[in-house]
């Protein structure tokens, strides 16, 4: 019995993506003729004919795509999911999640699994966006990516960010223009570049105010509890910092908790500042200054701009940057110090 012929063995022969291929025989626009008469020739010399109901599905909207996740913030992936599948639902695409731990044997392994399951493309939120294992293992795969949030990381594939280390820039104004001498700053994930830039972001203001400001950095990793500890050793210290500008939400939110155990009143003891605007930064007391980061909506963008993305290396112009604005967002948790 003669062997069937299946999509991957036109785009090998065309020396194209499994993408490319699936746009030319649906008349898409954003290929070259050029490319357009390789897949054709490719199709006619092997005799290929697509499966109807596949064709079908593929017709009636964006088909499926792909999303990596373990971001450990609770509520940066919440928000990021509800923007997800809000951008999904507008693009007539199903959404297919994958988990997977932040390591490239993980990450080749969960892109593999999508590959199989019929994704034409992957979202790659953080810290996946600044991994070139899983950036190769898409391209190896002949999928379209889109990176969300990866700091000024810079890949082949499309991303969406903003700009962290301004963003963080603005918030140690603020807390200098507040009268803030003595600052904490708890750092988030290592393996996140936005980390090292809200970190820079925080020393470059500091080391440039006209007067001596303290800096008092501890380790965190964007999780609640990586906030507890590094807020203990911070309110611990002989001298301890009259204001803690937490890398997320949820260390500021544990920075807070540390707080109202030491019987310390947030802001008057206190400052206390986060970064995202999670819900979590409403959702406690008192409500937390932070800088908003509109991580539903990039990841809705992210989606729309996934169902246009011809995969890296092919056809498309990848490494497009998409800067979306920050807001500083001033709250109850910030005050002058000993106000």
């Amino acid at each position: 019995m003669k062997k069937a012929v299946k999509i991957d063995d036109v785009a090998r022969l065309a020396g194209v993506s499994p993408m490319t291929v699936s746009r030319v025989m649906n008349r898409a626009p954003g290929v070259r003729e050029k490319t357009r008469e390789l897949v054709q020739a490719a199709i006619e010399e092997l005799g290929y004919r697509p499966n109807a109901a596949a064709r079908s599905l593929a017709r009636a909207g964006a088909g499926r795509l792909g999303m990596l996740y373990s971001n450990p913030s609770a509520g940066y992936l919440t928000q990021f999911l509800l923007g997800a599948l809000e951008g999904a639902h507008q693009i007539g695409a199903q959404l297919v999640l994958e988990k997977c731990d932040a390591d490239g044997e993980s990450e080749r392994a969960a892109v593999a699994r999508l590959a199989e399951g019929g994704v034409t493309g992957i979202v790659l939120p953080p810290p996946h966006g600044e991994s070139w294992a899983a950036l190769a293992a898409v391209k190896a795969k002949g999928l379209a990516a889109v990176a969300v949030a990866p700091g000024r990381f810079k890949s082949d594939a499309p991303a969406i960010r903003i700009d962290d280390l301004a963003a963080a820039a603005e918030m140690t104004r603020y807390l200098l223009e507040l009268g803030h001498r003595r600052i904490g700053f708890i750092k988030g994930a290592a393996n996140q570049t936005a980390s090292a830039e809200r970190l820079i972001g925080f020393e470059t203001e500091v080391a440039g105010f006209g007067e001596p400001v303290e800096a008092l950095i501890e380790a965190g990793a964007f999780t609640y509890r990586s906030g507890l500890d590094a807020a203990e050793r911070l309110l611990a210290a002989d001298r301890p910092p009259t204001a803690i500008f937490a890398s997320n939400d949820d260390m500021a939110a544990a920075a807070i908790a540390v707080a109202h155990r030491r019987g310390l009143d947030v802001p008057r003891d206190l400052t206390v500042v986060g970064f995202d605007d999670t819900p979590v930064a409403q959702e406690i007391w008192p409500a937390l200054t932070t800088i908003r980061q509109p991580v539903a909506e990039m990841a809705e963008m992210a989606l729309r701009l996934l169902s246009e993305t011809q995969p890296a290396g092919d056809e498309g112009e990848p490494g497009v940057q998409h800067l979306i604005r920050h807001e500083l967002i001033v709250r109850d948790s910030s005050a002058p110090p000993g106000a």
